[in-house]
């Protein structure tokens, strides 16, 4: 079986943030959240790297992390997630800017990936070092290169939220095997002083939430086969979105997941790691981020430039 190969979505347009988060440096050396996580996979056993962007900041990013990616070890691909990268007879609605979605960003990575089982993440997040050993064990322990067996790394939804604002959480559910059996979105999850609470009314009432609960932060291990999904169901989800939603529709990957596992064809085996997650979801964000790293740095977790 080929080794598993990690893939990183980084043409995202940060609207929250105000910025490029994929290029934003945070490490004492300039160095931006992605490679850390270059730096991590690396050591869990990784040694390719599919980079997703757009061409729009192409050039911002190869002077920037790209230049520094040179000169790690991993080898690193390139694959671009284009608005008109889409099937034969569909075409970009005038006004539309904002990008097709997860699923769209991988489909567009699929011949960079080739048959290799893979791993999935955003370019803007801090998953932490256990997070990456475990999918890479998962995906290479894993039978069947091209079944329908595939994984996520879940958190305890307490070490994931920020002190600035709402988040957009998916909070998991698990049968008593360890596998996934729902995820319950959630788009405005917030800190309050007695705990976590989230709403679904624009904040008229709330639910509280157990701090300990296991949410995804979008780190997904597939298969080939997922690859195969995407594509044979992109048409339909183009269909729709050209007609409900033709501006902002979006082709997320755990809608696709929840589809998958509503059909019964796939399982997602629940990973576990006890590591806190940072990102940076608001400029008010990123000073925590840049301490978290510089401590672990004097810890010794990373050596003082990740490259030199």
């Amino acid at each position: 079986m080929e080794k598993p190969v990690l893939v990183v979505m980084a043409a995202g347009m940060g609207s929250r943030y105000g910025g490029l988060k994929q290029i934003d440096p945070v490490g004492g050396h300039g160095e931006a959240i992605l490679d850390y996580s270059i730096y991590d996979a690396y050591e869990a056993g990784f040694r390719t790297a599919v980079i997703i962007i757009k061409e729009a900041i192409r050039e911002d990013f190869m002077q920037t992390v790209g230049k520094r990616l040179e000169k790690s070890p991993m080898e690193i691909r390139y694959a671009y997630q284009e608005l008109d990268k889409l099937p034969r007879g569909y075409s970009v609605p005038d006004g539309r800017t904002k990008p097709w979605g997860t699923s769209h960003a991988v489909l567009c990575a699929r011949d960079a990936i080739g048959d290799a089982p893979f791993a999935v993440l955003n370019a803007d997040d801090y998953y932490g070092k256990e997070a990456f050993r475990v999918i890479y064990d998962f995906l290479c322990e894993n039978g069947d290169p091209q079944g329908y067996g595939y994984c996520m790394v879940g958190y305890e939804l307490g070490k994931t939220v920020t002190e600035h604002g709402s988040v957009a959480r998916g909070i998991c559910v698990t049968d008593s095997h360890g596998y996934l059996a729902d995820v319950a979105e959630r788009t405005r999850v917030e800190k309050y002083p007695g705990g976590i609470h989230f709403t679904e009314d624009n904040g008229e009432t709330w639910t509280d939430v157990p701090e300990n609960a296991t949410v995804s932060m979008n780190f997904w291990g597939y298969t080939r086969s997922f690859l195969e999904e995407i594509e044979a169901r992109f048409p339909a989800f183009l269909d729709d979105a050209l007609a409900s939603n033709p501006l902002k529709g979006e082709f997320y990957l755990p809608k696709l997941v929840a589809q998958l596992l509503s059909e019964g064809k796939a399982s997602v085996k629940v990973l576990h790691t006890p590591d806190k997650w940072f990102g940076v979801t608001y400029a008010a964000d990123k000073p925590v981020v840049v301490e978290s790293l510089r401590k672990m740095t004097q810890e010794g977790k990373y050596p003082e430039g990740l490259w030199d």
